[in-house]
């Protein structure tokens, strides 16, 4: 199944700087991880925004929130699912 999600980080100003830079490196490999087994398929930023746009590929409803639960910066976020369907106009199939 593929969802498109949308995920806008606000991160605290007074977060600690050697916490936020831990956070971001675990976030970073967490999401690499996924990207390489094929279920984060597309991410792309938000211009002028700390926002990205991204596609993922998973079984289920339930392996997409197992996935987005788990990520480091969670709980900073505002995400938003899309579930997604092929276009019968598409030329790709």
């Amino acid at each position: 199944m593929l969802f498109a999600v949308r995920m806008d980080v606000d991160l605290p100003l007074d977060l600690d700087a050697q916490f936020r830079d831990e956070l971001l490196a675990t976030e970073k490999a967490y999401s690499q991880k996924l990207q390489r087994a094929g279920k984060w398929v597309h991410l792309w930023r938000v211009v002028g925004e700390y926002s990205n746009l991204s596609v993922f590929d998973v079984a289920d409803n339930g392996e997409l929130h197992e996935l987005l639960w788990n990520l480091p910066l969670f709980k900073y976020m505002k995400v938003t699912v899309t579930p997604l369907a092929q276009h019968p106009s598409a030329v790709a199939g």
